[in-house]
C-alpha cells in the first residue's frame, strides 16, 4: 500500500492551548505542525469562546516568520457555550467579523451534554425548547448565511439535531455539519446518520477517536470506515477533533487516519475528497 500524504489536507477540528484543559499543542506549535506536514488549513476550536483572534495571530506569525509562502493559513470558530452567552447572535456577528469560519452550537453547555454525563442542567444551553428551535437561532442562522460560514451541532442530542437542521436549512444556511455524530455523547445511530444525509444533505463529521471517560479514548476509525461506504464519501468529512495529550499528536492522528482508511478499502481520491475538497469548500477556499 502507499503512504498518504497531508500536503494541501484541511482539518476543521482541533483543540489548542490556551485552554482550561492541558492541551498537546498551542496555537503555534500546531500552526508549524501545519506547515511542516504541507497541509493547507485548520480551523482550530476553544470551549471558552471564540478563536477568531488566536487565529490572527497565527497567520500573521506565519507571515512574518515564513513570508508567507507556505499556503498555510488558521481559521476561527466560535463554540455557544454559557461562557459566551449560549446562543448569542451578537457574539457570531463579531466573531465572524473578525474572521471567524465556524459556528459551534453549544458543547459541554448543552443539555445533552449535561445529562448524558450526569450533571446539573439548571444552567443549560437551550437550542430546542417544546419541539421548536429557541428564537435566537433564527438571527444565528441568518448571520451564518450572510457569511455563508459553517453551522457545527456540536453536542446537542440526535432529536435535537433533526429539529435545527430543519430550520436551518429552510432559513438558507448552506453549510452544515453534523459534529461527530459517532460520539456516545451524541450518540447518533448509523440510520440516523443516513437520513440526515439523505434528507438535509448535511456533512457528517468523522472523528479520529472518541472521550469514554476518565482519559480514556476509543478508536473510531472502524465505524469510520463502515459509515463512509453507507452514505457515501461525498458526505463524510475526516477530521482528528485532536489536540489531547491521550492522543497522538495532531498531525500523526491525521496520517494514521487517513492512512486506515486506504488500507481498508477506501479509494485515496476518496479520502482526498474527504480531507481536502468537502473543507476547502466549507471554508469558501478554491480547490487546488
Amino acid at each position: 500500500m502507499s503512504r498518504v500524504s497531508l500536503k494541501g489536507i484541511i482539518d476543521m477540528h482541533v483543540h489548542t492551548n490556551p485552554d482550561l484543559r492541558l492541551r498537546a499543542y498551542d496555537d503555534f506549535e500546531l500552526m508549524e505542525a501545519g506547515i511542516r506536514v504541507g497541509a493547507r488549513a485548520i480551523v482550530i476550536k476553544t470551549y471558552q469562546g471564540t478563536t477568531a483572534d488566536r487565529a490572527y495571530l497565527c497567520n500573521r506569525y506565519n507571515r512574518l516568520a515564513h513570508g508567507d509562502t507556505n499556503g498555510f493559513t488558521v481559521f476561527g470558530s466560535i463554540t455557544l457555550n454559557r461562557v459566551v452567552g449560549g446562543i448569542n447572535p451578537k457574539a457570531v456577528d463579531v466573531a465572524l467579523k473578525l474572521g471567524a469560519k465556524v459556528v459551534w452550537l453549544p458543547t459541554q453547555s448543552a443539555r445533552n451534554h449535561l445529562e448524558k454525563n450526569g450533571q446539573d442542567t439548571s444552567e443549560c444551553v437551550e437550542v430546542v425548547r417544546d419541539g421548536k428551535i429557541v428564537p435566537e437561532l433564527e438571527a444565528l442562522f441568518s448571520l451564518i448565511k450572510d457569511h455563508n460560514a459553517v453551522l457545527g451541532t456540536a453536542h446537542i442530542s440526535p432529536k435535537e439535531t433533526y429539529t435545527v437542521v430543519e430550520v436551518a436549512r429552510k432559513a438558507g444556511v448552506k453549510n452544515i455539519v453534523v459534529t461527530h455524530p459517532e460520539w456516545w455523547v451524541v450518540g447518533m445511530s448509523v440510520e440516523d446518520q443516513i437520513r440526515l444525509v439523505k434528507d438535509y444533505d448535511v456533512i457528517l463529521e468523522r472523528c479520529y477517536a472518541q472521550n469514554m471517560g476518565s482519559g480514556k479514548y476509543k478508536s473510531n476509525l472502524p465505524s469510520n470506515v463502515e459509515i463512509i461506504k453507507e452514505v457515501g464519501y461525498k458526505n463524510v468529512m475526516v477530521d482528528t477533533d485532536g489536540g489531547q495529550v491521550e492522543n497522538p499528536h495532531w498531525e500523526l492522528a491525521m496520517e494514521e487516519y487517513m492512512q486506515y482508511l486506504v488500507d481498508h478499502g477506501i479509494p485515496e481520491e476518496h479520502v482526498s475528497y474527504m480531507t481536502r475538497t468537502i473543507p476547502s469548500r466549507l471554508l469558501g477556499l478554491e480547490e487546488t
